[in-house]
């Protein structure tokens, strides 16, 4: 079957209306097996003009021109335009087709055939339309019986590995299904030919050859290759979940093999996007299970029996809690799965057992790892925060420059103290942004942020704020330099200002014009420990009030 689903030169020729003409090929008889895609008649000079590409041109010649040099600009215009041959009948114009004519179409390697009788075009016409919608019909059929015996496979029980081999027994070679981002997620390869005891070449090592290094990434797969988008995941509506590819190892492949993949494509596109709303209900289950436990809606008695229903088993050793939570502005509408299996996959070198769950409403990834013993939480936490922020990334989760996610690890401890830790881990983590980035940040140490987080909302808060350093954030909207930052770096030193005047770059004596001019807008001691405890909560504050 041609590649564009016509027929061939040669069979145009061979049908009983070109047939009756005595065609003679005259030139470019080397690309017969050219297709045609459609059958045009015309006299006009330029019909060129009227030519998509791919037509077998019919004419009795008045439109070719009394000059060699028209005969010869007539025939490249006709090359330029693609067409797939040219009939010429002879009769009252030509008795015999022009040297020019014939010479360039030659050079060129246009197929160009003369006939000896007078042929019916319109019935040439019917014929080789007629041959040319049955090819279509029959590479539908044939596309159409894959596509149903792909789903037969996975109606019969079935996975994306037994769809491939049905497409690699028809197309007879490897048929691999890659990530978006050139993974190897499935490969498989054709049966063994009957009567033979060796199968077909290893998919894989095929794979490795054709994709397995960065040039061969480059270049692609070889020419006549199918290469066919299965839609339906990753960050965006309608974007590229997988590709589904059917490489050209011994021979091109044609349209039906096309056909059949993209047939197929769409059968993959809901297995995959079956997989991944499973995998998401699944993560949501799980966040739902670790938010009642922190709320309080489990006990301590019965979670262990509910975390073994959902594959959690810890041992005997300590638990850690650990909440992971978007910032506001990051999108939410992420694909939650995939984060899920990315963090697990990350995780799963770590030799720690995991209950992951997600959240996307709230924007917040709950965990609880089981320790083998509590000199293990430093380290653990480390992979932990690594592994949710790598999946973040592969999510499509992120946003150009929204704040980094928050990761706060709580305390170890067993199942009595699993819901409270949880509980402060989370809200830790919505009382962590806007703080200096960390890959992740110990429970323990944010107490204050934590208890001003709570009461954020109380309107004496923000009246202390504004009482304590409201005349130098008065300054800093209305001139510069801002002086805000050097009583942050001054309180972060303890008052020593020689370590804050190398943190800020500046002399001493610009420092301490500074630090001057802070103490007379606030009315304060700077030295005072009071003093200095006090604007430490409102700069700590100010992140919670408006």
């Amino acid at each position: 079957m041609p590649e564009q689903g016509g027929i061939t030169v040669q069979r145009a020729l061979e049908l009983p209306g070109l047939r009756g003409g005595l065609p003679e090929v005259v030139a470019g008889d080397g690309n017969l097996g050219r297709t045609v895609r459609w059958v045009h008649a015309g006299e006009v000079p330029n019909i060129a003009s009227l030519l998509k590409g791919g037509e077998l041109l019919l004419t009795t010649g008045l439109n070719l021109g009394t000059r060699p040099a028209e005969q010869r600009g007539f025939v490249c215009r006709l090359v330029e335009r693609g067409i797939a041959a040219l009939v010429v009948e002879l009769g009252p114009r030509f008795e015999q087709l022009p040297p020019a004519l014939v010479e360039t179409a030659r050079a060129a390697g246009l197929p160009l055939v003369q006939l000896h009788r007078e042929v019916a075009f319109v019935s040439v016409t019917e014929e080789v339309h007629t041959e040319i919608v049955n090819g279509h019909y029959a590479m539908a059929r044939q596309a159409d019986e894959v596509h149903h015996r792909c789903t037969r496979a996975l109606l019969g029980g079935g996975g994306i590995p037994e769809v491939l081999r049905v497409l690699a027994g028809f197309s007879g070679g490897p048929v691999f299904l890659e990530a978006a981002d050139g993974r190897l997620l499935y490969a498989a390869a054709p049966p063994a030919a009957p009567g033979t005891d060796r199968g077909a070449a290893d998919p894989l090592e095929v794979w490795e050859g054709l994709r397995g290094g960065p040039a061969a990434r480059l270049t692609g797969p070889p020419a006549g290759s199918v290469l066919v988008d299965v839609a339906g995941g990753g960050h965006g509506t309608g974007a590229v979940r997988a590709r589904l590819l059917l490489p050209a190892v011994s021979a091109p492949l044609g349209q039906v093999h096309r056909l059949a993949a993209q047939r197929a494509a769409g059968t993959l596109a809901v297995v995959l996007m079956q997989a991944r709303q499973e995998d998401e209900l699944a993560a949501r289950g799980r966040g739902d299970f670790l938010t009642d436990l922190a709320e309080g809606r489990i006990s301590p008695q019965d979670a262990p029996g509910r975390a073994r229903v959902l594959g959690f088993r810890p041992g005997s050793g300590p638990l850690l809690p650990a909440v992971m939570r978007l910032a506001p502005e990051q999108d939410p509408s992420g694909n939650w799965a995939v984060l899920a299996r990315a963090v697990l996959e990350e995780l799963a070198s770590v030799g720690v057992p995991v209950l992951l769950g997600v959240r996307p409403v709230e924007g917040r990834v709950p965990l609880l790892l089981g320790l083998r013993a509590e000199q293990q939480r430093a380290a653990v936490a480390d992979r932990v925060a690594a592994a949710l922020r790598a999946g973040v990334e592969r999510a499509g989760l992120d946003r150009a420059g929204s704040h980094p996610p928050v990761v706060v690890v709580g305390v170890a401890g067993g199942w009595a103290a699993a819901g409270g830790g949880l509980r402060h881990a989370g809200e830790t983590a919505a009382a962590a942004h806007g703080l200096t980035n960390r890959p992740w940040y110990d429970a323990r140490g944010l107490d204050i942020d934590l208890l001003l987080w709570r009461l954020r909302e109380h309107p004496d808060l923000a009246a202390f704020v504004e009482r304590a350093i409201g005349p130098l954030r008065a300054h800093d909207r209305a001139s510069r330099p801002a002086l805000t930052p050097t009583l942050e770096a001054y309180l972060a030193h303890a008052g020593r200002k020689a370590e804050t005047a190398r943190e800020l770059h500046l002399n001493r004596q610009t420092l301490y014009n500074r630090l001057a001019r802070i103490a007379e807008l606030l009315g304060r001691d700077l030295d005072d420990p009071q003093t200095v405890l006090t604007l430490s909560l409102a700069l700590q504050a100010r992140r919670h009030t408006p």
